[in-house]
């Protein structure tokens, strides 16, 4: 196989264009967008951290500003995606929770992850796959100080 012409950034971006195409794909037929995905993400990530989760929270965690995620998370619990409850700390604040359904959309979007992986991979031997995951997990490492975004077992 030939070597691409490029520089090395631009060939993480390549990669990263296609993973998303597949995976915005993926989210269009089950009527989600990219966004709203984000959020469920970052949803997911501050429940793990134990405690009530707050539209705040996800804010902050998304960079998004107080109108833009009232919008995506009023269209994620209209779709079921989400609850939205009083504080049992505050009843000033609201409460946001994930469903059923969001895990469900989380682990089929997990399973495009590897899917598109494979297709993208086809090439390569498992010793290769292997290698290039544990190099991938260093460069992460990197990044962002130790800290790994990804799927808990």
């Amino acid at each position: 196989m030939e070597k691409a012409d490029m520089p090395i950034g631009a060939k993480f971006a390549v990669i990263h264009r296609a993973f998303r195409r597949e995976l915005d794909a993926a989210l269009r037929e089950k009527g989600i967008t990219g966004v709203q995905f984000g959020a469920l993400r970052a949803l997911d990530r501050l429940e793990r951290g134990g405690g009530e989760v707050s539209q705040r929270d996800i804010e902050t965690l998304t960079r998004s500003s107080h109108p833009t995620m009232t919008e995506v998370l009023k269209k994620l619990e209209k779709k079921g995606f989400i609850e939205v409850r009083p504080s049992e700390t505050d009843r000033r604040r609201k409460q946001i929770r994930s469903t059923d359904k969001a895990r469900e959309l989380d682990r089929a979007a997990f399973r495009i992850d590897e899917k598109t992986f494979e297709k993208f991979a086809a090439g390569l031997d498992e010793k290769q796959r292997s290698s290039l995951e544990s190099m991938l997990d260093l460069m992460i490492g990197c990044v962002c100080g130790g800290e790994k975004e990804g799927r808990e077992s």
